[in-house]
C-alpha cells in the first residue's frame, strides 16, 4: 500500500512539474529580451530541468532534483514579477485610446468614444469623440456575438440603448501595437495590454460583419434599466482604472469574456458555473437557459434571427446601422413581480 502510495504521488508530481515546465519555457519564448537564439536556448534548458526533476522523482536523486527545480522555478517567478504592462507605446490607431467616463447627477460623460468609418482593415477615417448620455433614458441591453473560429469561440460586446435609438456599444479588446496581431497563445503570456472600447455600433459591429466577414449575431437580453446602468457603471469604472493603472490581456482570465458574468449578474439573479462561461460561443445557449433571451421562441430560431449579416451589409454606413441590423430581432418581455 505504501508503495502505491508513493508512486501515485510520484506521478502526480510529474504531471504538475510537467505542466509548470511547459508554461515556463513558452514564457520565456515569448517575454524574454533577446534574439529567438537565446529565447530558444533558456526554453530548452529549463524544459531539460524539468525533466530531469520527473525522471529524478523514481530515484533518490529525487529531492536534490526538486530543490534545483523549485530555486530555478522561483527565479523564473521572481522575473515574471517584474514584468509590468506598458502605458504607452505606438499602439494601433483603433486601439490606441482608453475610453474613460465621468459622472455628473444622470449625465455621463464618455471621452474618446470611437467613430472609426471603416473601409477596410488598414483603410479608415479615424474619429474620436466626447459624448454625453442621459441615463434616465437607458432602456436595453444587447448581446452582440462575433464569431471568428468556428463556434467554439466569439468576441463579446455589450450594447446599450436609450431613448432615441442611441447605442453605446463596448468591447474589451487587445491593445496591440501597430503592425502586431492577436495571438490567444502569446497573450497567455503577458504580451500585450487589455484596452477597453466604447464605441459606435457602426464601427465596432460593423467591422466585424462587412469588412472583417466575421459572423455576427445580436441577441436581446431581458435586462431592466436600473440592470442595464448598473452594468454600464461597470465599464466605466473598469475603463477609469485602466486608464491609471494598465493590465495586460490574457487569452484565459482577463479577455472579452470577463463581461459574461456581469452581464449574467445584469439580466438574472445567479449565475451558475457552467462550461459555456469557458467555451464562449455558447453564450447565447447559457443566457436562454437563465432565461435571459425570450424563451417564447425556440433558441434555434432565434439564433436565425439573430444573424446580422445580410441587413449589415444593406445598411452600410447609414446613419440608422443600429435600427436596421435589429429588424425582425425579438426582444424578451421583462419579467413581471
Amino acid at each position: 500500500m505504501r508503495v502505491a502510495t508513493r508512486i501515485f504521488v510520484a506521478i502526480a508530481l510529474a504531471f504538475a512539474i510537467a505542466f509548470v515546465t511547459v508554461w515556463a519555457a513558452l514564457a520565456l519564448w515569448y517575454r524574454l529580451p533577446g534574439p529567438p537564439l537565446a529565447k530558444a536556448a533558456a526554453s530548452g534548458a529549463f524544459i531539460l530541468l524539468g525533466l530531469a526533476a520527473v525522471v529524478a522523482l523514481f530515484t533518490r536523486w529525487r529531492y536534490r532534483a526538486g530543490a534545483v527545480f523549485l530555486v530555478a522555478l522561483g527565479i523564473m517567478l521572481a522575473w515574471w514579477s517584474t514584468i509590468r504592462p506598458p502605458k504607452d507605446a505606438d499602439w494601433a490607431p483603433d486601439v490606441a485610446r482608453q475610453v474613460t467616463g465621468a459622472l455628473d447627477g444622470n449625465l455621463l460623460t464618455l471621452t474618446n468614444v470611437r467613430d472609426f468609418e471603416w473601409r477596410s482593415n488598414t483603410d479608415f477615417t479615424e474619429r474620436w469623440t466626447i459624448r454625453t448620455y442621459d441615463l434616465d433614458k437607458l432602456r436595453s441591453l444587447d448581446l452582440f456575438m462575433s464569431y471568428w473560429a468556428g463556434p467554439e469561440m466569439a468576441h463579446v460586446i455589450m450594447s446599450f440603448g436609450f431613448d432615441g435609438g442611441d447605442q453605446l456599444a463596448w468591447s474589451i479588446e487587445v491593445r496591440r501595437r501597430i503592425g502586431g496581431q492577436f495571438s490567444p497563445v502569446a497573450d497567455l503570456f503577458k504580451s500585450n495590454p487589455l484596452v477597453i472600447v466604447a464605441a459606435d455600433e457602426r464601427d465596432v459591429v460593423r467591422v466585424r460583419s462587412n469588412v472583417r466577414g466575421e459572423d455576427v449575431q445580436i441577441y436581446r437580453l431581458r435586462a431592466p434599466p436600473e440592470a442595464a446602468r448598473t452594468l454600464l457603471l461597470e465599464y466605466v469604472r473598469d475603463a477609469n482604472a485602466l486608464a491609471t493603472t494598465p493590465e495586460f490581456y490574457n487569452s484565459i482570465t482577463t479577455n472579452c469574456t470577463t463581461t459574461i458574468v456581469k452581464m449574467m449578474r445584469a439580466v438574472g439573479d445567479v449565475v451558475p458555473l457552467d462550461w459555456r462561461l469557458i467555451v464562449n460561443g455558447y453564450l447565447p445557449d447559457y443566457a436562454y437557459d437563465l432565461g435571459a433571451l425570450d424563451t417564447n421562441l425556440p433558441l434555434a430560431e432565434l439564433r436565425t434571427l439573430a444573424h446580422i449579416k445580410d441587413r449589415a451589409q444593406a445598411a452600410g454606413l447609414s446613419p440608422d446601422f443600429s435600427g436596421l441590423i435589429r429588424v425582425d430581432v425579438p426582444s424578451p418581455p421583462l419579467r413581471t413581480q
